[in-house]
């Protein structure tokens, strides 16, 4: 039994020196101090009390041994998760030890006996950061009576009644069962003033790490110890401008225009306007900001700066979609004037006008004015495409006839085009004596017969 009260205190040693470094964030160690009462009842003999140990357990005149000063101290630390491991010294002096064997109602009185003890507890607590704190405990010890010591196996149960965050009154009982004979069970009360310390507070603001969300940072208890820079209410972290008073819609940013979009967003800040345009007005409600605007005041498409399309002839074909803008024209040919069966007719008028040398392509020299004219016709058109086509009467071998008229009608092209008109608008077509438009048995016939055509290209 000796060795095995000699195993119990080092085992206690040594588990207060492996936690003697162990942190913990907020107010990890708590010191207890204040006075304790033994009470040798029951006696542990096995004998009148071994069934009714707690029959006497409040008879103070009886059986506590109280000295009536700081008679115990204790100091425990913090583990996570409710526990705490803590180590507790006591002294007393014993001159009550039970009741005597043969008389159940007389105290056994002893003379003075010094009483010291060491004692180690695993302690859990149920309700922590509460006023009323609860626990419950098991530990071993070393006690000695009279310089004559056992070990103890105990068993704890206390309360913590907190005045505030760091002080506390403290109740608490411990049965010390002996491993030895010659040490009899015994309780061991004892109450006191406790006090919680150690916390730390990297930042200075007054919040232990353990609850500050910015333990680096000064802060807010509002904000759980993170700063506000800019004292809007909105902390940092959650601040798109934190150094910058702004509105909580806003997360923490300005809005000096009142538009709803914040400043930094707000491609113009100082003057309300438009989500969809950055934060920029827009007068004539175009869909084009007034700085880009060219006619702010006049709604108009952003491919013409803001400004509406024109329509230059006038004829309901704005410019952009006119492919003739400076003559007046139908909304059906886009903007450009149409080719009518009376232009048409007079056209071929002239072209049939058109001379050439006998039996050749060359045009003759007096056929300018006409061709003049034609050219004249053929502007007043510029979108419009025409065919220029050759025809002769039936004198002469039809290849030859053939050959003939692509090459007037070629001829006239080119002199069309050499003189201004677009090469794409025009093509050149030879009938030969295909399509006579009169007889060619008399000579009259045949001079309406030999002509060129310009005929919109369909």
């Amino acid at each position: 039994m000796k060795n095995l009260s000699r195993l119990l205190l080092a085992f206690v040693l040594v588990l207060g020196y492996n936690y003697a470094d162990a942190q913990d964030k907020n107010n990890p160690w708590q010191i207890t101090i204040g006075a304790n009462a033994v009470d040798a009842y029951p006696s542990g003999d096995g004998g009148l009390f071994s069934e009714t140990i707690f029959d006497e357990f409040v008879n103070v005149t009886d059986h506590y041994n109280i000295l009536p000063s700081l008679s115990t101290i204790s100091v425990s630390k913090y583990l996570g998760d409710g526990f705490s491991f803590g180590a507790a010294g006591s002294l007393n002096k014993i001159d009550k030890w039970g009741d005597i064997s043969r008389n159940p109602d007389t105290t056994n009185e002893v003379d003075d006996l010094s009483y010291y003890g060491i004692d180690g507890t695993i302690k859990y607590n149920f309700l922590q950061g509460t006023t009323i704190d609860p626990y419950l405990g098991v530990g071993g010890g070393y006690t000695w009576i009279d310089e004559i010591g056992a070990g103890t196996l105990n068993g704890t149960a206390g309360l913590n009644i907190w005045f505030s965050e760091n002080i506390g009154f403290t109740l608490q009982t411990s049965y010390k069962h002996a491993f030895e004979d010659y040490l009899q069970t015994h309780f061991q009360h004892s109450a006191g003033i406790s006090i919680k310390f150690g916390g730390t507070d990297t930042d200075g603001d007054g919040i232990y790490d353990k609850d500050d969300a910015c333990p680096d940072v000064a802060g807010l208890e509002a904000f759980q110890g993170c700063p506000d820079t800019d004292g809007d209410g909105i902390q940092d972290s959650k601040d798109d401008c934190p150094n910058e008073a702004g509105l909580a819609e806003l997360n923490g940013c300005p809005d000096t225009d009142g538009d709803g979009i914040a400043d930094k967003d707000d491609k113009c800040p100082t003057v309300a306007g438009l989500k969809a345009l950055g934060g920029c007005p827009d007068a004539d409600g175009d869909g084009v900001t007034d700085g880009e605007d060219k006619c702010p005041n006049e709604a108009g498409p952003a491919a013409n700066n803001g400004c509406p399309w024109p329509d230059t002839d006038g004829d309901g074909v704005l410019d952009k979609d006119d492919k003739c803008p400076d003559v007046k024209g139908t909304v059906a040919n886009n903007g450009c004037p149409e080719v009518t069966e009376e232009v048409q007719k007079t056209l071929n008028e002239y072209a049939k006008t058109i001379l050439f040398d006998l039996g050749k392509s060359t045009i003759k020299s007096q056929s300018e004015e006409v061709l003049k004219d034609i050219i004249g016709i053929l502007n007043e058109y510029p979108t419009a495409k025409f065919t220029v086509e050759g025809h002769t009467d039936s004198t002469g071998s039809e290849k030859l006839n053939q050959g003939l008229s692509e090459k007037r009608a070629l001829s006239v092209k080119e002199y069309l085009v050499d003189n201004g008109i677009d090469e794409f608008r025009l093509s050149a077509l030879g009938y030969g004596e295909s399509k006579p438009i009169d007889t060619n048995k008399t000579r009259a016939g045949r001079a309406n017969n030999r002509r060129v055509e310009i005929n919109l290209a369909k």
